[in-house]
Order: structure tokens, then sequence, then C-alpha cells
């Protein structure tokens, strides 16, 4: 691994890639610490140790709790994203609009123009229903500081993608993550520290070794699933073309265990988090907000129920709008693949089954580090924000970057096999 680190090192323009990479997401963090305009720091301060703030924190490394700039993160560009597919599919002007030449940079820009709203919208329900933020003025400072901090996050992650390595929205979201982890880790150390004092040390020892065993069964179990794969065996017949014979291999055409990586968690809490969104518009006595305090929670059992359902839903759901197994199965008749065991239109019904089975392992999966993550906020008082989906995230996102470095490697003539791999 060394070895292949400082043959990377020494390719100029892989190095520039890795430096401006770097440098990118420097200034996400710096530009991160700055308040926002308009909140009441005070008031900021006086709620650092409230552990509400759910899947936005921990994307945004803690930046949403301390209301900054970038308070709201890449979040909304995410959600933006995930409606525009979902609107292009519901909407036959928008399905037609895609498949113009010029389509994509349309459904792009207002994509970008949806972020700035929802980034806004976001910014003033979660700060004036949090009391950071008193009066119209300070609102209206407030919403358009963190849209523009969500705009400045995502051309940042654009510019990442075009001229450094790795998906650029990907590493910011990693960047929040790993800086949440680290935070909640000196955190935890420090506790242990001040129990000592106090002569209550191991109850946070405890704490803080139940957290270090959940976080490598967590690890190892999102690696291995994440790495998992299910392939599908292919037979490609014979097919004689003028004088040569074309064909006649076995071969597999590989499914993901959990193709629809982190995207249902995250669409699940955005979901579940609109109605609060709402109620911190309406007076704090008001029965809405008050119900919406209680029972949509993270650590409540029935949001925990409901966002399993969600999750489950989720998942089959852009499964079906991201593998069309018609069209798979067209192509494979076309380029006369078959399965053993399978023709015609049992190819069609093979891939579905498959795929949905696949799909509720997968759905159940995330389900289970959902639950987990909430269990380990409500009972284990582990301060670390979705401990178990945040790994999930951290994981796909290390493994898509060394892959994207090897094939950058690959390209150059350095030999990135298992033997003399990256990693």
């Amino acid at each position: 691994m060394l070895q292949n680190i400082g043959k990377l090192w020494k390719i100029e323009d892989l190095r520039k890639k890795i430096v401006y990479t770097f440098l990118m997401l420097a200034l996400f963090c710096v530009v991160g610490q700055i308040y926002a305009p308009g909140i009441d720091v005070t008031a900021v301060q006086a709620n650092k140790d409230f552990y509400g703030w759910g899947m936005l924190d921990m994307m945004t490394g803690g930046m949403t709790s301390q209301m900054t700039i970038m308070a709201m993160g890449i979040s909304p560009y995410i959600n933006a994203s995930i409606i525009m597919q979902l609107l292009c599919i519901a909407i036959p002007f928008l399905e037609r609009v895609q498949q113009e030449p010029d389509g994509r940079e349309k459904i792009t820009r207002w994509t970008r123009y949806m972020t700035v709203v929802l980034a806004a919208v976001q910014a003033i329900g979660l700060s004036t229903g949090m009391g950071f933020a008193n009066g119209l003025w300070n609102q209206i400072l407030v919403g358009v500081s963190m849209a523009g901090g969500s705009a400045l996050a995502m051309w940042i992650g654009e510019r990442i993608t075009d001229k450094g390595i790795g998906n650029g929205i990907s590493l910011l979201i990693f960047a929040g993550i790993a800086g949440n982890i680290f935070e909640g880790l000196v955190n935890a150390i420090g506790k242990l520290f001040s129990f000592q004092i106090n002569g209550a040390w191991w109850l946070s020892l405890a704490q803080l070794a139940l957290f270090l065993v959940a976080f490598l069964i967590i690890a190892v179990a999102v690696t291995f699933v994440d790495l998992g794969e299910r392939r599908v065996p292919l037979q490609i017949s014979k097919q004689v073309k003028g004088r040569r014979v074309y064909g006649g291999q076995n071969t597999h055409m590989t499914l993901k265990v959990v193709s629809v990586g982190v995207l249902p968690l995250i669409f699940a809490s955005s979901f579940l988090s609109f109605p609060s969104i709402i109620a911190n518009f309406l007076p704090s006595d008001n029965g809405f907000r008050l119900w919406c305090n209680e029972w949509l929670s993270q650590t409540h059992w029935f949001y925990i129920i409901i966002s399993t359902l969600l999750i489950v839903l989720f998942t089959f759901f852009y499964s079906s709008i991201s593998f069309d197994a018609k069209k798979q199965a067209q192509q494979l008749q076309e380029q006369g693949a078959t399965i053993p065991g399978s023709r015609s239109k049992n190819i069609e019904a093979y891939l579905n089954r498959s795929v949905n089975r696949l799909n509720l392992f997968a759905a159940l999966f995330l389900a289970v580090l959902n639950i987990v993550g909430s269990m380990l906020m409500a009972y284990a008082n582990v301060g670390i924000q979705f401990a178990a989906s945040s790994m999930l995230i951290a994981v796909s996102v290390s493994l898509e970057t060394i892959r994207t470095i090897q094939g950058e490697m690959s390209i150059r003539g350095i030999d990135t096999s298992k033997d003399n791999g990256f990693m």
C-alpha cells in the first residue's frame, strides 16, 4: 500500500487532483465554522448538547447544531435531486425535457434552483423553531446566508468531481461524517476523564467501550455487505458472422446486494423531518408542534416504526426506477445471452425475482442500521448521530474513492491488482 501511495504521489496530474480535492474540502470545513448572520450565538451554545438534529447534523459534521453558514450542507441538493428524479417519472413534461439533447442540463439547472429554495425554507424553519433567530429580519438573514452556504457546498462538490478525485458530493458527506465521529470520540474520552474525578468513571468507560465495539461490528458488517454482489450466470451462444465465430462463452452479470446505497435512509429521514420543519413556524404551544416534538423524535417507537416502513418502501421504489429488468432482458437476448434454465420471457422473470430478493435483504439491512443508530442514542447515550447509517455512507464513499484512484492508476499503466493493489 505504501509503495503504491508513493507511485501515486509521483504522478503530477494525480498529485494535483489530490491536492485540489483536499483544498476544496478544507474550504468547506473553514467556511463551516462561521456563524450565520442573524443567529443568536448564546442560544446556540446553550443547546450544544442537544442530540436531536438527526441525519442533517451527521452529514454536515456538526455544522447544523452550530448554526453556521454551512448548516444545511449538501442535504438540500440531495433532496432536490431525488425530488426531480421522481417528478421526471410522474410528470410527462419533465420526462420529455429529460430526453431532449440539452435536457439533462436543464434538469440540473432546475435542481440547483430547487436546492436554494429548500435550503432557505429549511434554514428559516429550523432556526426559528429552535429559537435561534428572533425577528423577521434575522430570519431572512439566516435563510439567505444558509441558502448561499448550500449553494457554495454544491459548487465545491461539483468542482471536486470535475477537477479532483472521486465524487465531490459524496466526499463532502464523508468529511462531515468523519468529523462527527471524531468529535464524538473526543467528547466520550472527555467524559471519561471528567467522571473519573467524580468517581463514576466506569459509566463513561462502559459507554465508550460499547460505542467502540458497535463501531467495529458495524464497520465490518457494512464493508462485507457493501462489497457483496449477486452474480447471475450467463451463457452467450455462438454467432457466425462471415468467417468469424463470436460468443460461445460463459460469463456473468453482477447485481449489487445494496444497489440503492443509503438513499432510502436519507429519503426516509427527510420525509419525516418535513412535518417538524412546518411545525417550527407555529407557536411553541401549538398542538401539532407538540405532537411532532414528541412522536417524531428519533428515539420514539413511532418514529422508528414509520421510518422502517419508509425505508423498505423507498428501497423497492428507488430500485424499480434505477433497474429495468425488461430492458436488461432484451439486451441479453440481442447479445445472444441466456441464463441457464431461463429462456425468452423467463429471463425477465428471473431478473425480477433476483432483484426483489436483493431489495428485501437491502431494505431489512438498512432498517436494522436505522434501528441500531436510534437504540445507541436512546439507551446507550451515544452522542453520535445515526452512527450505523453514517458508517454505511463512510464505507461506501471510501470504497468508491479507492476504486476511482485505482482506475486512474490503471489508466497510467500502474498495476493495482490484489497482489500489488492500492489497498
